[in-house]
């Protein structure tokens, strides 16, 4: 029994930017998360006094805000590359399923 019977005549789409972009994620991902990380550092390093430590802990929140929305993009934007990637697949055949008799009668030509 084959599971899958891949509809006849049907090509396949060729690869498109999905593809570019789906390998190009990881470094994206990194990448904004290395920036923000490196400029609470420097802050951090360049405090000198307690109202520099203020601001370095409230930007410290900014950062940790903006990481998350990052890794949130790049998630949302992983996942709707892999939606394409699917659906540019190739196509089955889909199983016969019968309908239910509803009671009405076929109208006659």
């Amino acid at each position: 029994m084959n599971l899958f019977t891949k509809l006849p005549g049907h090509r396949r789409a060729p690869p498109g930017m999905e593809w570019w972009l789906l390998k190009r994620l990881p470094a994206l991902a990194i990448a904004g998360t290395a920036l923000p990380v490196v400029a609470a550092f420097l802050a951090y390093l360049l405090a000198r006094d307690a109202a520099d430590v203020k601001f370095t802990t409230g930007l410290h929140i900014a950062v940790v805000s903006v990481i998350s929305l990052h890794w949130t993009v790049v998630l949302t934007v992983a996942i709707a590359c892999f939606i394409v990637v699917v659906a540019k697949g190739p196509a089955y055949v889909a199983d016969a399923y019968p309908l239910p008799d509803d009671g009405r009668d076929e109208p006659k030509p």
